[in-house]
């Protein structure tokens, strides 16, 4: 008798947006790489980072929108739930969609990574492949351990193919279709 790898069973996209409306308020889920993921609630810094950002793309960026703690459709075939800590979108772009938009008017996605044991490998290796193969042009990654902002581009099956890491403080140019420059000094402070 050969023993094989236990399978784990699948959880289908449907059974978990059911599993994710009945869930307490207090419980972000997120379904990514086939594995629910429980996220963590934001910190104040989190918060004011994700603020800070809208306003600048406000400024600078009036008709497109950043909408804090979206629902996305991600992943191949949207097939994965990510819950972006902000997505760029023209005005009204998110107009009639539901708790989980597809990424078709997305410009860019925005994480903040959290403080938890997940961070690491949710927002610097998990999103950015599902954003990427939901064809989210840009992926704004801002990266409270090492204090850097990355800017990912050129999504190209299911990656980014370019990456531009810089620390707190640098400008950071955010290309087309979001074009953008960002003053990060605001994060040395915001980001403690």
């Amino acid at each position: 008798m050969t023993v094989g790898k236990r399978q784990q069973p699948q959880m289908f996209v449907e059974d978990f947006e059911e599993l994710e409306r009945r869930a307490p308020e207090t419980v972000r889920l997120e379904f990514i790489n086939g594995k629910v993921v429980v996220k963590p609630m934001p910190d104040g810094n989190h918060s004011e980072i994700v603020a800070w950002l809208q306003r600048v793309c406000m400024q600078h960026l009036p008709d497109l929108w950043l909408h804090a703690e979206r629902g996305l459709r991600t992943e191949r075939h949207r097939q994965g739930r990510a819950r972006a800590d902000g997505v760029l979108v023209p005005r009204g772009g998110l107009k009639g969609h539901g708790e989980w938009s597809d990424t078709g008017t997305a410009l860019m996605a925005v994480e903040v990574t959290s403080w938890d044991a997940d961070a690491a490998q949710r927002d610097r290796l998990d999103k950015p492949g599902g954003y990427a193969a939901a064809g989210i042009p840009v992926y704004l990654l801002i990266d409270r351990d090492d204090r850097t902002a990355t800017v990912f581009t050129h999504p190209e099956d299911g990656r980014y193919r370019h990456q531009e890491k810089l620390p707190f403080g640098a400008t950071v140019k955010i290309p087309d279709p979001v074009n953008i420059t960002l003053d990060t000094e605001p994060l040395k402070e915001l980001a403690d």
